[in-house]
């Protein structure tokens, strides 16, 4: 009997258990443009390159995300000094190290078990780093209190966020949570949704406007989704990723009142606060101004904040450090927040150790201040210059209009593409835009990421490249850009 049981076995191919029909649904829903379709043909043609192939450039520039490092950019000399002091203690006694360096190398290992950074840290983070995370905050705000207890680690600014919204998502058909988000928007925020099975909710930035918040179209947003869903939350990205603006005080004042009077948390995403370039712009924060609003708003207004080591001017991205700053939860609703923190045990030490030193960095009176000054300063010029550059380069081409790149690290051209490639685009089954940047990859090399993957008002285009590769590569990728664009609309209206 056994025997003739193997035999059927053999004729028959055991099918999978996990199949795309049987595969979650959810995750079938996920879309991340930043790393989508486009990046994968890049990485296809770099491939060709690199075994020999001919195409009509010599290399493919990756301008779709915002990896400052992958870009070229230098780390800053003060981070590594300590994270590698905390990874390989025995370096202490090197002379090539400064002192400073040492001093916050030794504390933070203190914080850590057995003095090392190969030990599981708290759920919440070390407690020392999450004190100097509050010092931060308090200081950059200008003497708000900041409560170290109210302070997370994360693994990069997106575990927080993913966190936060696990806890908002409940209910059913009409009472699901709806999430207000921005449009444009970075691609987390609508894949977490669409993974959660969240209801979306957009609430449009005013292009004309140079992306700022109408606070008329937040009203529109809410009041629509209210027929349909539950909104319980508000999304802000500031400074603005694609879009790249900086929020005004009383811009944020007008979000803040709203949140309090529709009763939304709020969840404000700052990652890119030390990345503020137009002369006449300022990073608030929402707490600051919160707190300015005065107790009955400061009190009440639930409010969590992000940070991380990818941006700013350390561009640490590969250490996924983070934190959030949790205020006004319900105690019971933190202690739900702490067990799902302890699921996955902690974020990495060496991050935790990383968005130390960003938050604790030298001080004027300190031997190290001159040259990590410097280097700060060095990259942050560089960024300001190149927000100017693109700005300028792509203004000047005919069917390209860019608003000014105020913060973050990123331009988000809006395009114009002839009736007859949005026809032809329409026969592929792809979006217009995904056809132009698909046709500007094969063509020149230059990797970018097509507006319909951060969401773009009907019937308008664009593209989002980040501001990050050298001036040298920046100047060549515009100006391929440029000739491409006005080949396309040759090719596409005829025109001379």
């Amino acid at each position: 009997v056994a025997g003739s049981s193997a035999g059927r076995l053999e004729g028959k191919l055991r099918e999978k258990t996990l199949t795309l029909d049987t595969l979650n649904p959810q995750v079938k829903a996920v879309e991340y443009a930043v790393r989508g379709p486009i990046v994968i043909k890049a990485g296809e043609i770099e491939r060709y390159l690199e075994e020999g192939g001919t195409k009509p450039f010599s290399e493919v520039i990756k301008a779709n995300i915002g990896d400052a490092h992958a870009m070229g950019q230098k780390p800053i000399t003060f981070l590594r000094q300590v994270v590698a002091l905390c990874t390989f203690p025995e370096l202490m006694d090197s002379p090539s190290f400064p002192e400073d360096a040492k001093r916050r190398a030794r504390r933070i290992l203190q914080g850590c078990g057995g003095h090392s950074l190969g030990s599981y840290s708290a759920s919440p983070g070390v407690e020392c780093i999450r004190k100097d995370i509050a010092a931060y905050i308090e200081q950059r705000d200008e003497g708000v209190p900041s409560d170290w207890e109210n302070v997370y680690l994360t693994t990069g600014a997106s575990d927080g966020i993913m966190t936060i919204l696990r806890l908002l998502v409940s209910g059913k058909d009409s009472s699901r949570t709806g999430v207000m988000i921005p449009i444009p928007q970075y691609p987390l925020y609508s894949a977490a949704i669409s993974e959660m099975d969240a209801v979306q909710v957009n609430y449009y930035l005013d292009e004309d406007n140079c992306w700022a918040l109408d606070i008329n179209e937040l009203h529109r947003s809410y009041q629509a989704a209210k027929q349909h869903c539950q909104p319980r939350v508000i999304c802000i990205i500031n400074p603005g990723n694609p879009t790249g603006q900086v929020q005004s005080k009383k811009c944020i004042e007008e979000v803040l009142h709203f949140a309090y009077e529709e009763n939304l948390f709020v969840m404000s995403d700052e990652v890119y606060q030390d990345n503020v370039y137009a002369p006449d712009c300022q990073f608030h924060s929402f707490k600051k101004v919160l707190y300015e609003m005065g107790p009955e708003y400061f009190n009440s207004v639930e409010l969590v904040s992000f940070h991380s080591t990818s941006k700013g001017y350390t561009g640490e991205c590969g250490f996924r450090g983070g934190y959030m700053e949790v205020i006004n939860m319900d105690p019971e609703v933190k202690a739900q927040m702490v067990k799902l923190l302890s699921v996955r045990l902690c974020p990495p030490l060496a991050g935790q150790a990383a968005m130390d030193v960003i938050v604790n960095p030298p001080q004027p009176e300190e031997h190290t201040f001159k040259q990590f000054h410097q280097e700060k300063s060095s990259v942050l010029g560089a960024l300001a210059e190149k927000a100017k550059l693109t700005e300028k380069i792509l203004n000047a081409v005919p069917g390209i209009k860019c608003n000014p790149v105020q913060g973050a690290m990123y331009a988000f051209p809006r395009i114009f593409i002839p009736p007859k490639a949005v026809e032809e685009a329409k026969a592929l089954g792809m979006q217009p835009d995904m056809l132009y940047c698909l046709r500007l990859l094969e063509e020149t090399g230059i990797c970018v990421v097509p507006g319909s993957g951060f969401g773009q008002k009907d019937g308008t285009y664009h593209f989002r490249m980040t501001i990050l590769p050298s001036i040298e590569k920046l100047k060549v990728l515009l100006g391929k850009v440029r000739d491409f664009h006005i080949g396309f609309l040759k090719e596409y209206s005829g025109l001379e």
